[in-house]
């Protein structure tokens, strides 16, 4: 540790998901840190030695940062001092799925009076591809000797840490010497260094996440083929891949959200003219899957939800985690309610949700819309609706050749 001591790195958007973890980091790392943020509440949170959301070990690190000096700040001005300026921004989506590049934009012409010779500016978030040329042609005109890098994130939430320390580190600028020092920051947290271009490195994150967006939605689209016709997909699935090789990375379904999937692949689509045709098939089913969910609920209730009452079991949009950003179970209950029906919520880390007794006690059809492990054994009682197959678990019967055998499931089989 060390390796950054006397450096002042300031993080635009420092409290947030991306930015804190990092934070924390650089600052283990010997560096000054100065994390800028416009939410107060989380700025106070942080001064106080708080994780304003889940994040293993956080507390415990976040103090350390704090007694080797990181702070938490309104004011802009901390930049000053700093020596690299870090924007955690992403790219986000408008209401056509295009990319909003204004956002991005915004934010790094706040900081422009800061922007001095031999400063180096690294992006870090999520960038549509060819912000980073714009960002060097704007630099050009007005900023001489600024250097500029892109060092995309790539943890996920609740795991930040352990991924910052795990995962090789994408590296991205158009000199070598704003190569060199984007280098000499993350050489001191990260294991290995990947050295890209920009192009590369803006189109390596957004190619990961799609990839991944796109596993989901085939997985999600046989659910659909198998259960409306009356299969069950769960038992298909564990048919594929018992002691089957060419299976064992077969995703199994569940709702794809969160901030980052369905977003970077509409970004995707948009850079390639909307003509990543997979990558739009992929949203529909990924996206539909709700309104299949709601309908399912509604045949297991007799065809029509009209004061009838559904209960949803997570809110979150990934399990165990307190993030409910762009989850689907929002949408769901929405559709719920557009259909007529009452809807009651529960999740053991959103406290606003209703108590899991009550929507146990009330609920006439349950919808696991998160897989919590907290919700793992639970016993229901009335029609589920369970994509992710961890309540709604149906065996298989696997008989054996070995004659005169009995295991588990009757004479020469067993079940799993």
């Amino acid at each position: 540790m060390g390796r950054l001591r006397g450096k002042t790195i300031a993080i635009i958007g420092g409290c947030g998901h991306v930015g804190l973890p990092l934070g924390v980091k650089l600052a283990l790392a010997g560096a000054e840190i100065r994390l800028i943020d416009v939410n107060e509440k989380t700025v106070a949170l942080v001064n106080e030695g708080r994780f304003p959301f889940m994040e293993r070990d956080g507390d415990a690190q976040l103090g350390q940062a704090l007694d080797r000096g990181l702070r938490a700040t309104t004011d802009p001005a901390a930049c000053r001092a700093a020596a690299v300026l870090v924007f955690v921004t992403g790219t986000p989506v408008d209401e056509h799925l295009n990319p909003k590049l204004s956002e991005v934009l915004r934010v790094f012409d706040c900081y422009e009076e800061w922007f001095e010779p031999s400063k180096l500016l690294i992006m870090r978030s999520t960038l549509f591809p060819g912000t980073m040329e714009h960002l060097r042609e704007r630099l050009a005109r007005r900023h001489l000797g600024v250097q500029l890098a892109f060092c995309p994130e790539r943890i996920s939430q609740g795991r930040a840490f352990e991924e910052i320390d795990l995962l090789p580190q994408v590296v991205a600028a158009f000199d070598e010497q704003s190569f060199r020092a984007a280098f000499e920051v993350f050489a001191a947290i990260a294991p290995r260094i990947i050295r890209l271009t920009p192009l590369e490195a803006e189109l390596t994150k957004l190619m990961a996440n799609s990839w991944r967006y796109l596993e989901f939605a085939i997985a999600n689209q046989f659910y659909v083929i198998a259960e409306a016709h009356g299969a069950s997909f769960h038992r298909i699935f564990k048919a594929i891949k018992l002691d089957y090789p060419r299976a064992a990375a077969y995703k199994a379904p569940g709702f794809a959200a969160g901030p980052c999937l369905f977003k970077d692949t509409m970004q995707l689509a948009s850079y390639f003219d909307d003509a990543f045709t997979l990558g739009h098939a992929a949203m529909l089913v990924n996206e539909g899957l709700a309104g299949f969910v709601a309908e399912r609920a509604r045949q297991a209730l007799g065809g029509s939800l009209w004061g009838r009452t559904v209960g949803l079991l997570g809110m979150t949009f990934k399990p165990n985690s307190d993030d409910t950003r762009d989850s689907l179970s929002f949408k769901v209950k929405k559709l719920l309610e557009f259909d007529g029906a009452h809807v009651l919520c529960a999740d053991p880390y959103v406290p606003a949700c209703d108590r899991l007794e009550r929507l146990l006690a009330e609920a006439e059809a349950l919808v696991l819309c998160t897989p919590h492990d907290t919700y793992r054994g639970l016993e229901v009682r009335v029609p589920l609706i369970d994509v992710w197959g961890i309540l709604d678990d149906p065996p298989i019967e696997v008989w054996s050749t070995s004659e005169g055998t009995a295991q588990g499931g009757g004479s020469g089989s067993r079940t799993c």
